[in-house]
Order: C-alpha cells, then structure tokens, then sequence
C-alpha cells in the first residue's frame, strides 16, 4: 500500500521489478511498495562485473518467475542470484535479494524462511541501506505475528517505527503503525491497537491515500467489533465500504459488508442488517462469487427471521439451497433445509415443513 519515501540516493533505489511484484501484496498487513524505477548508475556499475550482471539479470528473472506464479522457480532464481552477488561481494545488493526472498516467503505464508532470509539479510553490514533495513523489520515482525511470537513482533516492528520515524518517512510509518495495531489485537490488547491504527489513520489521512484508509478503517473496524462495541465498528465499516466502492474495489467492499450486517444484526437493527447483506448479496453475484453469495442468502434469511418476516426467510433460504445444491454442497445443504423447515413451523404450514424435514427441496 505503501510507497516507501526517502532520500534520493542511489543506494535507496529498488528496481522496478521489484516495485511491481510488492504491489501485488495485500492482506491486513501493510507492506512496503517502491515506485523508483532502475537508476542509470544502478545498471552502469554492474557492466564489467561479470558476476553482478549476469546476478542481476537472474534477480529480474526471478520476479518475473514470481509474477507468473511460479514461486518455486522464482526463488531458485533468486538464490542462484544471491549467490553471484556474494561471489562479487557486493552486499548492497545481497540486502536487496535477502529483502525480496524475505517478502515473497511471506506472501507463500513461509514464516520461518521469512525470519530466515530477514535475520542474514540484517547480519550482513554494519551499515545496512536504511530503506531496506525498514523493510526487513517490518518482514519480521509481520512473521512473528503470523507465528504468534507477539513480544518478538512488536520488537521489530517497533524498532521499524523507530526508523521510519527518524527518516521522516510518513507512509512507511502508517505501515508501522497499523502493523503494530494487529499485534496488539492479536494479543488481546484492543485498546492499545486502536490507539496505534488511530495514528496510522490520522497520517494516512493527511496522505489521502484513498487505497491506504480503506484498509486501515477496515481494521479499526474488525478491532471495534473484537471489543463488542458495535456502533463504533458499523461507523468505521460504513466509511470503509464508501472509498471501497468509490475505488472500484467490490470485493473488499463485500468483506466489509458482511461484518457491518452482522454488526448491525448484533445490535438488533435488524432492517439496517438486511440492507447490507443484500448489498453484499449484489455485489457476489456480479463477481460470481458463488460462496459469498450463498452466505449472504442465509444471512438475509435469519434476519427477515428476526423481523418475524418468516414469509421472505423463506424466499432466501430456497434460494440458498438452490445454490448449494448446484455447488453440490451437502452440508450447506443441511443447513438450508433445516432452516426452511423452521421457517415453515413458524408460519404454521406443516406439510412444507415436512417435506424439507425430509429432503424434499423446493425444485422436486
């Protein structure tokens, strides 16, 4: 989400790459993106190194391996590269491959290759490139998170605070913060992780990065909701959904929408629940999101339920089986028919009930 903004110096440029493969990074976390495109100097100082050009071609090789999804490949490119750069001992650009081998272990979820290639990448100089140093914390943090190491997380990602703080560097401390923010969660300290996704979200707004508020509300959001506090998380929810949908990004929005009805439901705005899953409804069915679509329609069933609507409980949960039927799912199946045969006990019509206490659905 991030473009990581420093000092012009040539040692704090990354290829562009690597700028496009870190784009491609998207989770909860916050990770580090580059724009910076290769340096005419980066290229010239590796023209009579036999050992850095041919190194740094494998390096390009292996993020565009990456790019077309074959991970295995591109990290034994990757390696060959690194090892090149050692023969050549040129460790500013060992940093650089460490880094990205770190990244995309944490983008496979290889957690302990991630603390692996980011603990050699930190044990190389004395006097480490600041950005990628940055980065290799982060990565550290992210996986001990992952890990649930949560004391060894916020180590590094504080120490990555630090630093991003130091260099004057507002979008990689929006990273840090929000990072941080899902430590704490993780850990059970809600209060905590509001107060650091709070800041994230003060400079992220000052930014107007849309892409990075989207997120960081998001978050907000799912830490409200983890404290039962509902009204806040349906607040947070409903801006996050707006710039979701304002930045073309249904399928994010449709996450949210599914917590935001259920926030709603918990409430006992049953109408305003119904409002949301119907939305996410909508916007499954133009991904063709088969599963999300299926969800949504037991959702609106039990909330028409709550309204006593039994009648229109109905009509979702055939639609339901429906679904589930044609992605030969039995369990949700199951669940269909079970809840179409209580809705009928609750309108009094006994024989339908009967025939889906039976298996008998509504196309036979």
């Amino acid at each position: 989400m991030s473009n990581v903004e420093g000092n012009n110096n040539i040692n704090n440029k990354v290829p562009v790459q690597v700028a496009k493969y870190l784009k491609q990074v998207r989770r909860n976390t916050i990770t580090y993106e580059f724009d910076q495109g290769v340096p005419k100097e980066f290229l010239a100082s590796q023209e009579n190194d036999n050992h850095s050009s041919e190194a740094s071609k494998l390096l390009r090789q292996g993020i565009q391996q990456q790019q077309a999804g074959d991970l295995i490949t591109a990290i034994k490119s990757l390696q060959k590269s690194l090892e090149m750069f050692q023969l050549a001992g040129d460790v500013q650009q060992q940093e650089q491959v460490l880094s990205l081998l770190a990244l995309i272990a944490y983008t496979s979820g290889d957690y302990r290759n991630v603390i692996s290639y980011s603990q050699k990448c930190l044990s190389l100089t004395d006097t480490p490139n600041l950005l990628i140093r940055m980065q290799v914390l982060s990565h550290l943090g992210n996986a001990y998170r992952h890990l649930n190491d949560h004391h060894k997380a916020i180590e590094f990602l504080q120490a990555c605070l630090q630093l991003t703080q130091n260099l004057q560097d507002k979008r990689s401390q929006v990273a840090a913060l929000n990072n941080l923010g899902l430590v704490y969660k993780a850990a059970g300290n809600f209060i905590q992780a509001i107060e650091y996704q709070e800041q994230s979200l003060k400079i992220v707004q000052e930014l107007k990065d849309n892409w990075g508020i989207e997120q960081i509300l998001k978050n907000l959001g799912n830490t409200w909701y983890a404290l039962d506090n509902y009204p806040k998380a349906i607040a947070y929810y409903e801006k996050c959904v707006k710039i979701a949908l304002s930045l073309n990004n249904p399928r994010s929005a449709a996450q949210v929408l599914k917590n935001l009805g259920n926030a709603c439901y918990a409430i006992g705005d049953y109408a305003k629940a119904i409002k949301y899953y119907e939305k996410r409804w909508q916007l499954a069915r133009e991904l063709k999101d088969k599963r999300s679509e299926e969800q949504s329609l037991g959702s609106l069933g039990v909330a028409c339920e709550a309204l006593g609507d039994h009648s229109k409980a109905i009509i979702y949960y055939e639609a339901r089986l429906l679904l589930a039927r044609s992605l030969k799912d039995h369990r949700i199946e199951e669940q269909a028919l079970a809840s179409l045969k209580i809705a009928c006990y609750a309108l009094g019509d006994y024989a339908k009930a009967m025939q889906y206490q039976q298996g008998i659905g509504s196309d036979t």
